[in-house]
């Protein structure tokens, strides 16, 4: 019994750690809408609002609102972030070049876009989202909002129901 208590306290001793969890939103890497490597960082000290959008979805039309905000606040350390899903419905079946299209034509969107990822917990989940669903929410639908700070940190989410005209959204980003 002593011998293998000792024993097990040695494997104990020995066992690696767990993989340390990612503490900042902008220290994970992912891919543009255009297949290219994106690093996160590169956000990093600015105010980023992270939307998983979709093209066919009662909510598409908040891009509007979304790049009006992009335009308005950029200058101020602040961008909209998208990630394309077509978690909710199937309302997001295009493929990158189909979405970049809709999203330049119908919205003329300057926003940056991201590769189009899994939101919901399980296998296949983006990165991207296993970090944000660590504030305790995940999408339910598209257009779900996070708030993340300069350090990358989630502050706030919003339902897909709060428009990007929301005083509410609009005071977490400030």
């Amino acid at each position: 019994r002593t011998l293998t208590l000792a024993f097990l306290a040695a494997i104990t001793l020995v066992a690696p750690l767990p993989a340390q969890q990612t503490m900042s939103f902008y220290e994970l890497k992912t891919t543009t809408l255009d297949g290219k490597p994106a690093d996160l960082a590169q956000y990093k000290g600015k105010v980023s609002l992270v939307v998983n959008v979709a093209s066919k979805c009662g909510f598409t039309p908040q891009y509007e609102g979304l790049e009006k905000l992009q335009r308005e606040m950029k200058g101020n350390g602040f961008n909209v972030l998208g990630f394309p899903s077509n978690d909710f419905g199937g309302q997001e079946p295009g493929t990158a070049q189909e979405i970049a299209t809709f999203c330049k034509l119908t919205y003329d969107v300057t926003f940056p876009m991201f590769e189009k990822v899994v939101t919901k917990k399980g296998a296949g989940q983006s990165p991207v989202y296993a970090f944000l669903g660590q504030s305790g929410n995940l999408p339910a639908w598209n257009f779900s909002k996070y708030v993340v700070d300069k350090n990358g940190k989630v502050v706030a989410f919003f339902e897909s129901a709060v428009t990007p005209e929301d005083p509410a959204l609009r005071a977490a980003i400030a």
